[in-house]
């Protein structure tokens, strides 16, 4: 049962793959986008108020952070457009696992985070950026910079599904930003008036660019978030997760 599933999964991954052959430009969109937005803050804003140390080594880690958030709205126009145009019908005529067509929309997302995120590593590098932390904490920090984009994905998934057509996910996609910007990924939350500094610290994504920094050995990091940056994600793909699963199967009937 696990390998008939496990094959689906592939499958309806093969064919997401095979749709960046036909849109390159969407692809290359999505790695260019975390790129435009780290110059600009970087080197265009500048600066960072109340930011130990140098900024630079303070902002990329959020940036890396901030872009696992974005970029969703890809997935989720991919998700009502199969709907609308009649493909989940014919898959669902076929003898395939529920969920695997979710499954593997997530899994070429994945891929295409994890490729963003080496490119923005790469620029972030020959800007002059160096992880200061063991190779253990490289891996971990980039671990839990995709468990993150894990989580992100499956709520995202989940809105897609209520939202049902492509215009409405424009609209919907929007709530990502207050996740975004309400975090310390430019800007320390100490600096904040002090009832945006306790939203801050609550928000999912500043436990994560916390987490991260203290594992690349950068200023702002802090050891105790990294088991909340572990615990947030996980906490809302046992939420997300099997609500998008079962959301799925009863608008596809």
């Amino acid at each position: 049962m696990t390998a008939y599933v496990l094959s689906d999964c592939w499958t309806m991954t093969r064919r997401e793959l095979a749709h960046w052959a036909r849109q390159p430009v969407r692809l290359l969109v999505g790695l260019v986008f975390p790129v435009m937005i780290l110059l600009m803050f970087g080197y265009l804003i500048g600066g960072g108020r109340g930011v130990p140390g140098d900024y630079v080594d303070y902002l990329v880690p959020g940036i890396f952070a901030l872009t696992m958030a974005f970029g969703l709205e890809g997935t989720m126009i991919a998700v009502t457009q199969d709907l609308n145009k009649g493909v989940v019908d014919r898959f669902r005529s076929m003898p395939m696992a529920d969920g695997a067509v979710l499954v593997g929309r997530s899994a070429a997302d994945m891929l295409q985070s994890a490729i963003g995120l080496a490119v923005l590593l790469a620029v972030a590098a020959a800007l002059g950026w160096r992880a200061h932390g063991s190779a253990g904490g490289f891996l971990g920090a980039v671990g839990l910079l995709l468990l993150f984009r894990f989580a992100m994905l499956w709520i995202g998934i989940h809105l897609a599904l209520v939202a049902g057509k492509p215009e409405t996910v424009q609209a919907v996609q929007i709530l990502v930003w207050p996740v975004g910007f309400l975090s310390n990924a430019f800007a320390a939350s100490e600096s904040m008036p002090g009832w945006l500094g306790a939203v801050v610290q609550w928000n999912p994504m500043s436990h994560t660019a916390t987490a991260v920094r203290d594992l690349f050995g950068g200023p702002g990091g802090e050891p105790g978030h990294v088991w909340a940056a572990v615990a947030w994600p996980l906490a809302l793909l046992a939420v997300f997760f099997p609500l998008a699963v079962r959301r799925f199967a009863r608008l596809s009937r």
